[in-house]
C-alpha cells in the first residue's frame, strides 16, 4: 500500500477544509512547492494534489503552480479539481502529471470519461466522493442521485482502474476514514482503491493496509503532526 500526502490548493496556498466546506478552510503552509519538496524528502511514493478553486469553478485555476511542483519534484503526482475537458487532461499529462483525477465530469460527461480511459488507461482515476452514500460533484457542493456502490461498478465497467474514495463527512475530522464504506467497495469492485478523508494516525494507516487497499491519502494529520509521514511510509 502507498501513502499519498495531500496538498489542497486554494487561492495559490495549501489549505485544509473541514468536511469539504470552503468556508472552513485553514492555511497549513505558506508555499505549496515547499510542502511538496518536504514530502519528497520524506520519500513519499506519490503526491495527491487538488485544485480546490478548480473543483468549484470547473477549470484549472492553479495549474501553473501545479506544473511547477511537477517539474521541480521527482515524485509522481496525481491531480484533481476542475478537470472537465480532454484538453485539460491532455495538458496535465503532457506536463508530467502521472495520474489525472476526474470527479464531476465522471458523472456529468460520461463520454469524456470513456474517451479519457480509452486514450490514457491507468493514468485516469475517478474521485468517488460521497455523502450519506451518494456521490457528490462540483467541489463536493452538489449531491447526485447515484449510490456509491452503483457508481463504482459503473466506473469499473468503463475501465477505470483507480478510485479515490472519500466520505465527505469524515474529511478533515481526524476521526478515521469510513472503513465500512471502503470494505463494501473492496468486496464490490476490483479497482485499485485509495482511501481519503479522516486519517489521523498510524492506526488508521494500518487498518487501511489490513483492508488490502492500494493506497491511503493523508493531509491534515501530517500538517497537525498526529501522523509521522516517514513512519507511515515505512510500515506500508
Amino acid at each position: 500500500m502507498i501513502v499519498l500526502p495531500a496538498i489542497d490548493i486554494l487561492d495559490g496556498k495549501p489549505v485544509r477544509l473541514y468536511q469539504g466546506d470552503y468556508g472552513q478552510s485553514t492555511c497549513v503552509a505558506d508555499d505549496a512547492l515547499v510542502c511538496a519538496k518536504n514530502f519528497e524528502a520524506a520519500n513519499a511514493p506519490y503526491l495527491h494534489i487538488v485544485d480546490l478553486n478548480g473543483a468549484k469553478e470547473g477549470n484549472r485555476v492553479n495549474e501553473d503552480l501545479i506544473y511547477e511542483i511537477v517539474k521541480t519534484c521527482t515524485v509522481p503526482v496525481e491531480v484533481g479539481g476542475g478537470i472537465r475537458t480532454m484538453s485539460a487532461i491532455d495538458s496535465y499529462i503532457e506536463n508530467g502529471v502521472s495520474r489525472v483525477i476526474l470527479g464531476t465530469s465522471a458523472i456529468q460527461d460520461i463520454g469524456l470519461l470513456k474517451d479519457a480511459v480509452r486514450k490514457y488507461g491507468s493514468k485516469i482515476a475517478v474521485g468517488l466522493d460521497c455523502k450519506d452514500g451518494y456521490v457528490c460533484t462540483s467541489g463536493w457542493l452538489e449531491k447526485s442521485k447515484e449510490y456509491y456502490l452503483d457508481f463504482a461498478k459503473r466506473m469499473e465497467e468503463i475501465g477505470v482502474q483507480t478510485l479515490i474514495c472519500t466520505d465527505i463527512s469524515k474529511d478533515g475530522t481526524l476521526q478515521g476514514p469510513n472503513f465500512k464504506m471502503l470494505e463494501a467497495l473492496k468486496n464490490h469492485v476490483s479497482c485499485n482503491l485509495i482511501a481519503s478523508g479522516g486519517v489521523r494516525d498510524l492506526s488508521h494507516i494500518k487498518k487501511c493496509k489490513d483492508l488490502d487497499l492500494y493506497g491511503v491519502i493523508a493531509g491534515k494529520a501530517i500538517y497537525e503532526k498526529t501522523l509521522d509521514l516517514k513512519e507511515a511510509i515505512r510500515i506500508c
